[in-house]
């Protein structure tokens, strides 16, 4: 979960609330709100611990056509996005330490060592990855510890060495009225904008899921899996709060809204410790971006290794390393579409499609627990009122949120590309089973 999100999106919620205390009221609520659908995926995830998690969930649940239209936008758009997204990232900070880093083009083929580096960071971790989840995870276990360790000194360095503007009359604007809640079609254009507004947080939140996508490979998943959701859920965003609450203690409002490029844990630290505190800031998100990508990338995969298993996908990506038992050919198909994406520079526009294609299938998959829970007795232990009016909540927000973010004029054009992207995978899907029946006639 932890990786450029936190340290490069409160500016632009500010800037769509007009004050510090809906900033991080914004930042509170959706960290509670996806605490609650990490509570409802750890019911899902202990009931199917198997591989692909979501992909699986959505299967068992709807059927096969909504599970291909999962897998269809994850490859794409929601998993390869993500890891070029975070690769440049890593890279461009990388470019923060070593200036020979950059994006200006270099060679006939005008690529910049911004990306080559982006590119060698996701083939060695693939590569790496390719040697056993158990080499994978142990990485990840390192960089867990690091990147958790560094935000936590970024929210020391600014509760403990800011300004202490938190405490300052006059510093901060306190109002938690809703933004231009004035004239005609107030209330919904005041919704509309603080939908807009959760996008970053959401986006700084997400990848909360993918530890289900290895749910085949846990130790005693039953147990692990809805303890590792809630718990590790929980403890990122308490941090990310507080990582808010560092920022408004040591920035005004007008210095966090213009933060240039939006790099506001950098200006925090370099207000603070000058040119020193700019450098320690990048190690801290190299440590961080380095850490999410690894993680992101070794689970991810096994959604794919999923859809083949179900027919899917090309029966090569069901296959596993004789020695290693790890899905190489689903690692290396996720690797080379998301260097593609990172040369291109593509993956900006894609991830705009990310927050509403999400939430939509978050919903849908949180919902299969109500149908799943009739009829399966795996999932029996979905009956208590708590549980089930905290999954009703979850889908109440996620569909409310993603109907606001339809209407919303910053987020419209990305919602209606999410849709009609999603729809796409109908007929590859059609393309797909016809495909399969003949090569089953051929074969017979």
């Amino acid at each position: 979960m932890i990786g450029s999100g936190i340290f490069l999106v409160t500016p632009d919620v500010a800037r769509h609330t007009g004050s510090t205390g809906m900033t991080l009221l914004i930042w509170a609520g959706t960290g509670a709100f996806t605490a609650l659908g990490a509570w409802s995926y750890g019911k899902l995830a202990g009931a199917y611990p198997v591989a692909g998690g979501q992909y699986a969930f959505l299967r068992e649940a709807w059927g096969r056509i909504p599970a291909f239209l999962y897998g269809w936008v994850f490859f794409w758009v929601l998993q390869t996005g993500t890891l070029a997204a975070v690769a440049v990232a890593f890279a461009r900070y990388a470019g923060v330490l070593l200036p020979a880093v950059n994006s200006a083009p270099i060679g006939p083929l005008g690529l910049s060592t911004e990306k080559l580096l982006s590119i060698a960071c996701l083939v060695g971790l693939t590569f790496y990855n390719t040697r056993g989840i158990q080499y994978g995870a142990a990485l990840q276990n390192v960089f867990t510890v690091l990147k958790t360790l560094a935000l936590l000194g970024l929210i020391a360095c600014g509760l403990m060495a800011g300004g202490g503007l938190l405490w300052q009359s006059g510093a901060h604007d306190w109002t938690l009225a809703l933004p231009h809640a004035s004239g005609d079609g107030a209330w919904l254009a005041a919704l509309t904008t603080l939908a807009a507004a959760t996008v970053g947080p959401l986006f700084a939140s997400d990848s909360w899921n993918t530890v289900t996508f290895i749910g085949a490979e846990v130790k005693n998943p039953r147990q692990t899996l809805p303890k590792a959701l809630a718990l590790g859920t929980g403890l990122v965003v308490t941090l990310y709060f507080l990582a808010n609450l560092a920022y408004v203690n040591t920035l005004t409002l007008p210095q966090i809204q213009s933060a240039p490029d939006d790099k506001v844990a950098a200006l925090m630290m370099t207000t603070i410790f000058g040119p020193a505190g700019a450098a320690a800031m990048a190690a801290i998100i190299l440590v961080s971006t380095f850490g999410c990508l690894n993680g992101i990338l070794l689970s991810g995969a096994r959604v794919f290794y999923a859809m083949a298993r179900d027919g899917l996908l090309f029966q090569r990506f069901a296959a596993t390393h004789p020695t290693t038992h790890s899905p190489n050919t689903s690692l290396w198909a996720q690797c080379g579409w998301a260097c593609a994406l990172a040369l291109s520079g593509t993956y900006g526009q894609l991830l705009g499609y990310i927050i509403f294609t999400a939430l939509a299938f978050y919903a849908l998959t949180i919902g299969g627990l109500f149908r799943l829970a009739r009829r399966d007795t795996g999932a029996a232990h979905f009956t208590g009122f708590m549980d089930k009016a905290m999954a009703g909540l979850y889908i109440a927000g996620a569909s409310a949120l993603a109907l606001l973010l339809l209407v919303s004029p910053d987020q419209r054009q990305a919602s209606l590309a999410g849709i009609g992207f999603t729809l796409l995978g109908l007929p590859a899907y059609a393309l797909w089973r016809r495909f399969a029946h003949k090569k089953a006639a051929v074969i017979e």
